[in-house]
Order: C-alpha cells, then sequence, then structure tokens
C-alpha cells in the first residue's frame, strides 16, 4: 500500500472528495459540503496526520479506526438526511463521523463504551471545534440512548450480527437506520426502513468493521 505523505490539507481534503468520493458516485451536495468542511486531520492520531486524506482506514487507538472517507460518504448519503434530523450514532470513535452528520442534521446523540475515545471525542468536538448540536454519551451503545428517543436516522459503525432491538425501538417510524451487518470478517452495509413498526433491507455493499459490542450485541462484552 502506497503512503505517500500528502499536500497541504485543504489541497489533499479538495482532492479526497473529488477522487475518493464524487468520481464514486457520492452526489449529495449536503454531503460532499460537510467533507470539504470537516478537518479530518483533527480526528486521527499525530503519528497519521499525513494520511489523513488517504483512501483507507487509519488505527485510532484502542483496536478502533477511523473508517474510509468513502465509506463514511456512503453510509452518510445512504440515510437520506433532509437536514432537520435527530440522528443517533452509535459508536463515537474519532468522532469524523458525528461531525459530518452535525454539518448536515438538527442533533447528534453518539455513544462510545470507550472512555479515551469519548474524552478525546469530547475533546475534539465540543471543546476545540464547538460543535453545539452534539451530543455524547460513554455507554454500551447497544442499548441505543433511550431518554432522547425517537431518532429520525440511526448509524451504527460496527458490524453487528443482527440489530440490537433497542436501536429498533428507538428508531422513528418511517425512520432509517445503517449498519453492517454480518460475523466479524465481512459485512453487508444494510439500510432499514421503518414502516408501521416494520423494518425493510435493502444491502448497499460489502465492507469490514470492528465488532460491536455489548448486551445486546450478541457478543461478549
Amino acid at each position: 500500500m502506497s503512503r505517500e505523505v500528502p499536500m497541504g490539507y485543504t489541497a489533499a481534503r479538495e482532492l479526497m472528495v473529488e477522487e475518493q468520493l464524487r468520481s464514486r458516485g457520492i452526489t449529495d451536495k449536503k454531503v460532499l459540503d460537510a467533507f470539504f468542511k470537516v478537518e479530518r486531520h483533527r480526528f486521527v492520531p499525530v503519528k497519521e496526520k499525513e494520511f489523513a486524506y488517504a483512501d483507507y482506514p487509519l488505527p485510532i487507538g484502542e483496536g478502533q479506526t477511523i473508517s474510509q472517507p468513502y465509506i463514511v460518504a456512503l453510509m452518510t448519503e445512504s440515510l437520506d438526511l433532509r437536514g432537520n434530523e435527530r440522528v443517533l450514532e452509535i459508536g463515537t470513535g474519532s468522532g469524523y463521523q458525528t461531525a459530518i452528520l452535525a454539518e448536515i442534521v438538527k442533533e447528534v446523540f453518539t455513544v462510545e463504551r470507550l472512555e479515551p475515545l469519548a474524552q478525546q471525542a469530547q475533546k475534539v468536538l465540543i471543546e476545540e471545534l464547538a460543535y453545539g448540536n452534539i451530543h455524547i454519551k460513554k455507554d454500551d451503545g447497544t442499548m441505543g440512548w433511550k431518554e432522547e428517543s425517537p431518532f429520525d436516522r440511526i448509524i451504527v459503525t460496527a458490524a453487528s450480527m443482527d440489530i440490537p432491538v433497542p436501536l429498533v425501538e428507538q428508531l422513528d417510524d418511517n425512520g432509517k437506520l445503517i449498519l453492517p451487518l454480518g460475523d466479524p470478517y465481512g459485512q453487508m452495509l444494510t439500510v432499514a426502513e421503518k414502516k408501521d413498526g416494520v423494518l425493510k433491507y435493502n444491502q448497499i455493499c460489502g465492507c469490514v468493521f470492528v465488532p460491536l459490542i455489548g448486551k445486546y450485541s450478541g457478543r461478549p462484552h
């Protein structure tokens, strides 16, 4: 894998939007604008900053990664956001996906189970970037955020064999949920739309994410 040192951050971000997103079929202007505005290099460790706009995931510590920009864009676009939504994110991680969502929607409620990542995301998103529409909680993401439900959209940034029941319950009717469904070795990025209490599934593409862990993940925690 080539790991060339990129150009200046602004130029690298513009190139990322053109070559990694637009050329692969990301067309939603709100999504493209968010990707150009949000500075991805703020969300990666110092030793990875020179690769911040590269076309692959990067480690962020605690055995977690910041996803490939295209996958973040694809998940965001697949939620069909209009701008007035309240969104629940499961797996804050670096906070990059959170910031992208916050540029587009009314409010983002994000849950992270790992304390160091939750604290770092709080530092970057709230203290440094001063997002007023982001709410962060350190908790078991498979339980959602019941007190703030229902949500218009839910995004899960870790792989699960099935959708955790609390998330289905906390999704508003006519709402959409996106997550990678499958085992730890490979998943299918899937959108579930809730109609009259029933989920209708639409498969997007194959992907590989770290596993979702928690009470309703079907895995030990």
